[in-house]
């Protein structure tokens, strides 16, 4: 058993290797039927040292791009291999670097509460600082939600979401796991996912919880995250009980021994076309909780790629965001108001 590891990883790693040093070349057809060319081009590791943006890198057809998680460095795989890489945790996606257009009026158009809510930032777990959002009218308990960011850190994007849900009559905390400023370039968001402390993490994330609990009395409470944040809503609820979880396309657990510690509902929110998490991981993760009798309600986007519900990325897709995010408020109302 250990040599057959053994050889599969030492082929991962060769089929890695060979994808960042070796030229890819394509074959192009003159009109001399006789006679075909190779046009050769860059390799993925050229391609990034000359634009200096990993986003500039192009992989032949066929291909995917993604970056070794520890360096940083691109390469060119083929969707399988890309899979495996992400999944053992060698290699990231890699996500077109972060614009600041402001989409998320679009998005919230018609979804927003009737309450007015007061936000402002907040020391939550040791000098971790986080932003609260919640119903001005403090006269009544209302349920928690710990809102926990994507690669980039705690932007404005994840603080006005979490202003979104606090008009549905929520406390809201949007937690920041870097206790970094937010980032806007795919290599600067992989150097804070490669430095970051699972460890940490989950204590922070269980913080949160706790201090919602202590300061404004919640009762009930639920976790919602993206893509990076995703697989840390998926890990706080293998921490701790929760009365709810929200995943949008994050790493999956598809262990039942360590799934069976979740005794309440699970939405899940996927896209078709994403290769970290690809559509056979998220049938297993369903499989699994239904044979563990764990309610959920899991929807997969057939033709869009990962990251498509950040109205800020170059992914977006709004039809599918603004349905995703309608089946999350009711989901969220379902189990906690």
């Amino acid at each position: 058993m250990m040599r057959r590891t053994g050889i599969f990883v030492v082929g991962i790693m060769t089929a890695l290797l060979f994808s960042v040093f070796v030229i890819p070349a394509k074959a192009v057809q003159t009109n001399d039927d006789s006679h075909i060319h190779f046009v050769v081009s860059e390799s993925p590791r050229m391609q990034f040292l000359k634009s200096g943006s990993i986003n500039m890198v192009s992989c032949p057809e066929g291909l995917d791009l993604v970056m070794k998680k520890s360096t940083g460095t691109p390469a060119c795989v083929r969707p399988h291999t890309a899979t495996l890489l992400i999944d053992r945790g060698w290699a990231l996606h890699v996500l077109p670097d972060y614009t600041n257009t402001d989409n998320n009026s679009e998005l919230f158009e018609g979804s927003l509460g009737g309450l007015k809510v007061e936000a402002h930032d907040v020391n939550y777990f040791e000098d971790y600082v986080g932003y609260l959002a919640a119903p001005a009218n403090q006269d009544q308990s209302y349920p928690g939600i710990i809102i926990i960011h994507e690669w980039w850190g705690l932007n404005d994007n994840i603080k006005q979401t979490a202003e979104n849900l606090a008009s549905h009559g929520y406390v809201v905390l949007a937690v920041d796991l870097y206790g970094k400023p937010a980032v806007t370039m795919a290599d600067e968001a992989r150097q804070l996912t490669a430095s970051y402390d699972q460890q940490k993490g989950t204590a922070n994330m269980i913080g949160a919880k706790k201090y919602l609990e202590e300061n404004h009395g919640v009762e009930k409470i639920a976790s919602i995250g993206w893509c990076f944040g995703g697989a840390q809503s998926l890990n706080l609820a293998l921490n701790t009980d929760m009365d709810a979880t929200v995943i949008y396309y994050g790493r999956l657990v598809t262990d039942k021994d360590q799934l069976s510690a979740i005794n309440w509902p699970v939405l899940g929110i996927f896209a078709g076309l994403d290769q970290g998490i690809p559509v056979e991981s998220v049938n297993e993760f369903e499989q699994a909780l239904d044979e563990l009798g764990i309610q959920n309600e899991i929807h997969i986007y057939p033709d869009v790629d990962h990251a498509f519900a950040n109205p800020s990325g170059q992914r977006y897709a709004p039809e599918e965001t603004r349905d995703a995010w309608q089946k999350t408020i009711s989901f969220l109302a379902s189990n906690l108001q």
